[in-house]
C-alpha cells in the first residue's frame, strides 16, 4: 500500500463531468496530508485529450472501445485490476449514478470498505478523516478513514470544482486494458426525458420548490416569485413525484443539471440526489425553517425563516425593483 489518492474519472459524451473536479479538489487536500500523490484514472476510447486537462500529478489513461461509454461490468474489471497491483490510500468517486454502482462493485469484490455520501475529507494529527452525510443529509457522520485502503464517494458542496481546476499538466502514462470481449453489460442507447414546455438547464433564473411548499396550492406563491424574477418555477423529487410539476422541471441526479445565475431553493432540504444537479449554479440562495438543512452547505445566502412569510416580501420588492 501506498500513500496515493486515487480518483476515478468520470466524463460523460466526451465532456469531464463537474464531480470529477470536486474529487480532485479533495483527493489533493487528503494527498497534502498523508504526503502522496493525486492519481487520476481515466477510461475511454479516444478521449486521451482530457488527460492533459485533469489538476493531478499522474493519469493512468486506460483506452479500449468497450470503454467508450460507462460500462459498470468493464471498469469494474478494469479498475478492480489495476486497484488491487497499486493499492493506495484511497479511491474517490463521484456520489453519482456511475460512481455508486462502482463503489459497491469494488468493494464487493475487493473487500475494501466504502465510505459514501463523503462531504470532505481531510487529515487530522496525521490521521485521515472524513465527514459524511447520512440519514438525507439529516446527520453529519464523522470518523476516521478506515484503512489500509478505502473507497469513497463524494458528494458536491464540501469541495468547489474550480479548487480542482487547471494546475501545470500531469504526467499521462498509457496502460492497457485486460481483456474485455466477454462483457455482459453493454449500451445500447441513450434515453433522456423531452425538454418539456421549458428546457430548465437553461435558464437563469430558477426558484425550486421542495416539501417545503407543502401543498400544490401554494406553489402560487414560488411562481409569483419566479414571475417577479423573470425566472422560471422547478422543483425537487418529491414534489414531481405527487404530480404537482412535470418531469421536465426536476432537478437532480435523476433529473435535470442545471446552471443558473440564481437558484432560489425555498422549502428544500438539499439531500444528496437534488445537489447533484446544482454543480453548476453560480448563486444558490436557501430559505428553510430547518438551520442544519444541508442545502445551507452549498447556498452563498440562506435564511431560516418561513418561505410562507418571506416569498410574499421578497415577490412585492421585486416588482417594485422591476418597476422602477
Amino acid at each position: 500500500m501506498n500513500q496515493d489518492i486515487y480518483v476515478g474519472i468520470e466524463h460523460l459524451r466526451g465532456q469531464l463531468t463537474d464531480i470529477t473536479f470536486v474529487m480532485l479538489a479533495a483527493a489533493r487536500q487528503l494527498a497534502r496530508g498523508t504526503g502522496g500523490s493525486v492519481v487520476a484514472v481515466l477510461l475511454g476510447h479516444k478521449v486521451q485529450e482530457l488527460a492533459g486537462s485533469l489538476p493531478a500529478d499522474r493519469v493512468i489513461y486506460i483506452d479500449h472501445p468497450a470503454l467508450a461509454e460507462f460500462n459498470p461490468d468493464g471498469y469494474t474489471r478494469v479498475l478492480a485490476s489495476l486497484l488491487k497491483e497499486h493499492a493506495p490510500r484511497a479511491v474517490l468517486f463521484g456520489e453519482t449514478s456511475m460512481g455508486t454502482e462502482l463503489g459497491a462493485l469494488l468493494s464487493a469484490r475487493l473487500g475494501w470498505p466504502l465510505v459514501s455520501h463523503c462531504q470532505t475529507i481531510r487529515v487530522d494529527q496525521g490521521s485521515p478523516r472524513f465527514v459524511s452525510q447520512i440519514c438525507g443529509g439529516k446527520i453529519m457522520a464523522e470518523g476516521d478513514l478506515p484503512g489500509p485502503i478505502a473507497l469513497l464517494t463524494m458528494i458536491p458542496g464540501g469541495f468547489k470544482p474550480e479548487s480542482g481546476g487547471p494546475q501545470p499538466s500531469p504526467q499521462i502514462v498509457s496502460m492497457p486494458a485486460p481483456p474485455l470481449e466477454d462483457l455482459r453489460v453493454r449500451l445500447k442507447q441513450y434515453l433522456e426525458p423531452e425538454v418539456g414546455d421549458v428546457d430548465i438547464s437553461r435558464v437563469p433564473i430558477l426558484v425550486a420548490v421542495g416539501r417545503g411548499i407543502q401543498n400544490q396550492d401554494n406553489l402560487e406563491l414560488a411562481e409569483g416569485l419566479a414571475e417577479s424574477l423573470g425566472g422560471v418555477v422547478c422543483g425537487s423529487r418529491p414534489i414531481v413525484d405527487q404530480g404537482w410539476l412535470p418531469t421536465s422541471r426536476l432537478v437532480g441526479k435523476s433529473g435535470r443539471k442545471v446552471k443558473p445565475r440564481l437558484y432560489l431553493a425555498l422549502g428544500i432540504s438539499g439531500a444528496p440526489e437534488h445537489l447533484e444537479g446544482l454543480a453548476d449554479a453560480e448563486m444558490i440562495v436557501a430559505i428553510n425553517t430547518d438551520p442544519g438543512a444541508p442545502i445551507f452547505d452549498v447556498a452563498k445566502y440562506g435564511a431560516t425563516a418561513d418561505l410562507f412569510d418571506l416569498v410574499p416580501v421578497l415577490t412585492e420588492k421585486a416588482r417594485q425593483a422591476k418597476s422602477g
